[in-house]
């Protein structure tokens, strides 16, 4: 099975992140980095967070 993973630095932000979240499962990268999106980067938790998240793992490890 292929890890999943969501990488902070394909997404500038004003603070300039580096976080790479990656786990066996799309939940488990979606929900450690929908944490991560309402603590660091102050997003309001909401569905399309979780959604727009979803759409942005990809299979593999970070660069």
């Amino acid at each position: 099975m292929a890890r999943k993973f969501i990488d902070c630095r394909e997404y500038p932000s004003e603070v300039n992140c580096t976080i790479a979240i990656s786990a066996d499962s799309n939940d488990e990268v979606v929900e450690a980095a929908a944490q991560h999106a309402i603590s660091v980067h102050k997003h309001p938790d909401s569905p399309e967070l979780r959604t727009m998240l979803r759409s942005a793992v990809k299979e593999g490890a970070p660069a």
